[in-house]
């Protein structure tokens, strides 16, 4: 039987996971221990989330389009594509 390969979870749900731990950890009423192993889980948590953001930038350039050839366009959200 292959092996599958864990999925990252998804953008919202680690987000969201990384908000609980940071509430946790504003708690300051944790033993140092178990502090230092939330501020691990959360940086992972937010290298994942950095990466799946520049992953999704990266996606929305290539898909911008000028006439016919694809340019790629930093995105702005304040500004719609015409």
């Amino acid at each position: 039987m292959p092996e599958e390969k864990p999925t990252a979870p998804n953008f919202e749900a680690s987000l969201d996971e990384l908000e609980r731990i940071v509430k946790e950890l504003e708690r300051g009423d944790l033993p140092l221990e178990e502090s230092l192993a939330l501020f691990e889980s959360g940086m992972q948590l937010s290298a994942e989330c950095k990466r799946q953001l520049e992953e999704a930038e990266t996606r929305v350039e290539v898909l911008m389009k000028k006439g016919s050839e694809v340019v790629a366009v930093p995105f702005n959200p304040d500004k719609s594509a015409k």
